[in-house]
Parts: structure tokens; C-alpha cells; sequence
């Protein structure tokens, strides 16, 4: 442990005011962009795309099996619009889920539709990682603003209140 000029040992230091939170696969590297951040945008990108691939490979696999079953025309239509019809919906609730919070009532309610529709979440993320780390832009304006209200409140509380000068 170091010490002090008097000979004390030094106390760690923690950061004062607000902390910015930390986002999925980036933690706090989006703050400055450092410790590998660039790299962790094209790994997220790469990687949600992977997954999108594949996953479509698996729905095809599902499809031929509807085929060979020969269920009739009806029940492969049925399902390709369900898949394509989540996935659109997946996509528009993930996308606008990068520049707002959710509800969390209506998160839970459409858990099951993002679930079948997780080929579009996952090219959301992939065409918001192109951009910045997904849910960046919200994470920013909200530490911003939690930045500047403290720095407001902290440059308001200066001196003693106990020397204050009370108006007669």
C-alpha cells in the first residue's frame, strides 16, 4: 500500500458523482471509447450476424420439415408469416429499445413474440452495431444528464451552511 506525504497510508479513491452503467458485451468502454471498444463493434456486429445466418439455417430446416410432412399449403404459409411478421415486430421493438427504455409491463407481455421473432433482434443489433455499441445514443444522453445535475447541485453547495448569514 503507498502512502502519503505525512506518512499515512493512501485511501482508495472513488470516482464522485454519477457512475455510467454499463452496457452488454462493451461495459463501460463507451464512455471514451477505449480498452478495445472499435474491436468489440465489429466482434458484436460479426457475431449478431453469425447468429442471424444460422438461425435462418435452423428455420429452414424447420420449413423442409413442414414440406415433408406434407401439411398443406395452408399450415406452410401460416408459418412463414408468423416467423416473418415476429421478426419484423422483433426488429422494431429492439431498434427502438437502443434509443428509449422500455416498459417493462409491455416487455413481459411481448416476451413471447421477441422470442420467435429473435432473427430480427438480432439484425438490429447487428445494423446498430455498424453505428455505435446498441443502446449507446441512450446510455450517453442519460449520463450526460446525470452529470450535468450533479455538477449543477455540487456547484450550488459551496461553504458551510452553518456560516450562512441569516436574513433579518
Amino acid at each position: 500500500m503507498s502512502q502519503n506525504q505525512n506518512g499515512t497510508p493512501d485511501q482508495p479513491t472513488t470516482p464522485t458523482g454519477p457512475q455510467p452503467e454499463p452496457i452488454r458485451f462493451f461495459g463501460t468502454t463507451w464512455v471514451d471509447h477505449t480498452n478495445g471498444y472499435a474491436l468489440r463493434r465489429v466482434g458484436a456486429a460479426v457475431g449478431s450476424l453469425a447468429l442471424a445466418v444460422a438461425a435462418c439455417l435452423v428455420l429452414r430446416f424447420a420449413y423442409e420439415g413442414i414440406q415433408l410432412a406434407e401439411s398443406g399449403g395452408f399450415v406452410t404459409v401460416l408459418v412463414v408469416v408468423m416467423f416473418a411478421v415476429c421478426s419484423a415486430l422483433a426488429f422494431r421493438h429492439t431498434w427502438d429499445s437502443f434509443g428509449k427504455r422500455p416498459d417493462p409491463e409491455r416487455q413481459s407481455s411481448l416476451r413471447g413474440l421477441l422470442a420467435i421473432g429473435f432473427v430480427g433482434s438480432l439484425l438490429a443489433y447487428f445494423f446498430r452495431s455498424l453505428v455505435e455499441a446498441p443502446g449507446e445514443k441512450l446510455h450517453r444522453a442519460e449520463y450526460e444528464e446525470s452529470r450535468r445535475r450533479h455538477e449543477k447541485r455540487a456547484s450550488r453547495r459551496t461553504g458551510s451552511p452553518s456560516k450562512k448569514r441569516r436574513r433579518q
